[in-house]
């Protein structure tokens, strides 16, 4: 060894695994938010998990569009 490292792989999947923190911090509020509400208005249940499943989707969404531009790049 010369005192160089040689890095194998690819930077992109490395810059994936720090762009997903993102939607799985959003993922994670969105049914924090869900929680609370149902928990302070149990009869509003069915209007909010409409909006919650409708925000996760919409969130993960994000990151498999991330995990196919970090395939793709």
């Amino acid at each position: 060894m010369n005192g160089t490292v040689d890095i194998l792989g690819n930077l992109n999947m490395i810059g994936y695994g720090l762009a997903a923190i993102g939607p799985g911090v959003g993922i994670g509020l969105i049914f924090a938010a869900y929680i609370s509400g149902v928990a302070r208005q149990p009869e509003a249940r069915g209007m909010l998990q409409a909006i919650a499943i409708l925000g996760f989707a919409l969130a993960e969404a994000l990151a498999i569009i991330g995990i196919g531009l970090a395939f793709v790049l």
